[in-house]
């Protein structure tokens, strides 16, 4: 089984790319997806929070204010750091849940859409790593138009995440997504060539089919021990 991580910084285009890999029948695991599950009224993520930051985060309807946890954690580095203590063991089990079921599927390869993926050192369980990478001017301005937000608060809000720089650094493939969607398709075309290469005897013996042929193998194995035992 190959797992392939896909990291990025905010505004940089990295659903973008997940959903040119759903778009080519790959299945994606989101970390983002299974975070808002994990939030939601009355799990324990929902628990933990609240008791952390206040009720003041909810809504009416009791679920959590994500722009307004959003706003109190990116403007306070500790309590951005205890909000991802928090949630880090709900988030890494329901990534593994959801992998496992592709797994039981027989997926041979899977995409792992994770913002933190070096900071929560899962970039250990992924192989290749994948980061969308943009300048850091085109970075800010994208932020700004998207969200129509503020030079200041846009700059904060990068300004709390890993430099991508330094996640560039780390990759074993980088996607410039600089230009405009087309240029983008035509990187993402040349990436597929390189993760849908042959699995290696490692990647193969992870897979479903590569433990049905080791428990074959083993079974077999053992029968054939047996009859020689019967046979002495």
């Amino acid at each position: 089984m190959r797992i392939i991580g896909l990291t990025g910084g905010i505004a940089t285009g990295k659903s973008t790319v997940s959903n040119l890999f759903k778009a080519n029948g790959f299945p994606v695991v989101d970390a983002d997806v299974i975070a808002r599950d994990v939030l939601k009224k009355g799990g324990g993520g929902w628990r933990k929070v609240v008791a952390a930051f206040g009720e003041d985060i909810l809504l009416a309807n009791g679920e959590v204010d994500r722009p307004k946890l959003g706003q109190i954690v990116f403007g306070d580095p500790s309590k951005r750091q205890l909000l991802n203590r928090l949630l880090a063991p709900y988030i890494s089990n329901g990534i593994f849940w959801e992998v496992f079921k592709l797994w039981i599927k027989g997926y041979i390869i899977i995409v792992l859409d994770v913002p933190l993926l070096y900071e929560a050192k899962m970039d250990r369980w992924t192989n290749p790593n994948m980061v969308v990478w943009i300048d850091p001017e085109t970075q800010l301005k994208r932020l700004m138009a998207r969200d129509r937000t503020s030079a200041q608060d846009a700059q904060n809000r990068i300004n709390a995440q890993m430099p991508l720089d330094l996640k560039r650094s780390k990759a074993d493939i980088v996607i410039d997504n600089n230009g405009l969607l087309e240029d983008l398709d035509e990187n993402f075309k040349k990436i597929l060539d390189q993760v849908t290469k042959p699995l290696t005897w490692t990647e193969f013996w992870l897979s479903r089919q590569g433990a049905i042929v080791a428990f074959m193998l083993i079974l077999t194995g053992v029968i054939g021990c047996k009859k020689l035992l019967a046979r002495v």
